[in-house]
């Protein structure tokens, strides 16, 4: 099965001159997604994981799927004033501008083995802010585990010595 066949493409989306990788074919086949969620959890080689974390909000989906595979805890990193307890947080650079993401204080204990999950890798901004959060909080990163690649947005060169992994690339 190839998961590229259930991803769509959206021109124009959310504006003019992005084309966006649409996920909700993939998530509609009760097939594809088993077999997503196989190909992301067999990535791990069977390490261990106490929690996964997922930044918001696409990066719940499997996200908590993984959690639920590798027996761990999930750990939700959201924008601004979404969690109700105390919370630290990490700024990033947009294209225009910049987005802070916020997770519990609580959420990882020093020691933790943390999977970080989002659904896309393009730019690398979302990602690097994950693991400020998780390395202040003393996480110890497995792997940063994504559904997708845009490798032409080079998000890795600002991941460098994390082990990453994406299902599929582009």
């Amino acid at each position: 099965m190839k998961l590229e066949n259930y991803i769509r493409d959206i021109q124009g989306f959310p504006k003019e001159g992005i084309l966006f990788k649409d996920i909700t074919p993939l998530l509609n086949d009760a097939d594809a997604t088993k077999e997503c969620l196989k190909i992301l959890a067999e990535s791990l080689k069977g390490q261990k994981i106490n929690k996964v974390v997922g930044a918001e909000s696409r990066g719940f989906l499997f996200g908590m799927l993984l959690a639920q595979e590798l027996n761990a805890g999930f750990v939700p990193v959201r924008k601004p004033n979404k969690l109700p307890y105390e919370t630290i947080s990490a700024s990033y650079d947009l294209e225009y501008g910049t987005d802070t993401l916020e997770i519990h204080k609580d959420a990882i204990q020093k020691g933790d083995k943390v999977l970080i999950h989002d659904d896309v890798l393009a730019t690398g901004g979302t990602a690097k802010a994950v693991c400020e959060l998780v390395e202040k909080l003393g996480g110890e990163i497995v792997q940063l585990n994504f559904l997708m690649e845009l490798t032409f947005l080079n998000g890795r060169d600002k991941l460098n010595g994390y082990d990453i992994f994406a299902a599929v690339t582009y």
